[in-house]
C-alpha cells in the first residue's frame, strides 16, 4: 500500500503525487496535501439539527436559556442575528436585543 492519504471524495487507497498535488485515479478528484491538513484543522459547529453554522449566519433559540446572574430569560423562538463562533464551552459569540452580548452554546439554537 501507499503511504498517501486516502482520497476525501471517494476514499480510495489508490491515490499517487502528480507534482504539488495528490490525485485519486478511480474518480479523478485532485487535491493539495496544505488544502487537506488546514480543513482538517478547522472546527466545525453545528446547530441542534446537524446544520453547519458559520459567522454571520442567524440562529433560533430552541430552549428557553437563564441569563446567569441576572433574572433575564432568552425564550424560545429568540432569533439572534449576526453570530460570531468561537472556541470554547459556549461557541457562539452574540448580541441579543434587549439583553446585551452574551454567549450560546450551539447545541440550544437552530439555524434560520
Amino acid at each position: 500500500m501507499s503511504d498517501f492519504p486516502p482520497c476525501p471524495k471517494c476514499q480510495s487507497e489508490s491515490t499517487y503525487h502528480d507534482s504539488t498535488l495528490l490525485v485519486c485515479p478511480e474518480c479523478a478528484h485532485e487535491w493539495s496535501e496544505v488544502e487537506q491538513a488546514s480543513a482538517d484543522d478547522a472546527p466545525v459547529y453545528k446547530d441542534a439539527n446537524g446544520n453547519v453554522l458559520q459567522d454571520g449566519d442567524t440562529v433560533t433559540v430552541i430552549k428557553d436559556l437563564k441569563v446567569k446572574g441576572s433574572s433575564l430569560v432568552v425564550k424560545v423562538g429568540t432569533k439572534v442575528k449576526n453570530i460570531r463562533l468561537i472556541d470554547g464551552d459556549h461557541d457562539i459569540d452574540c448580541k441579543i436585543d434587549g439583553i446585551g452580548a452574551m454567549k450560546l452554546k450551539s447545541e440550544f439554537v437552530k439555524k434560520a
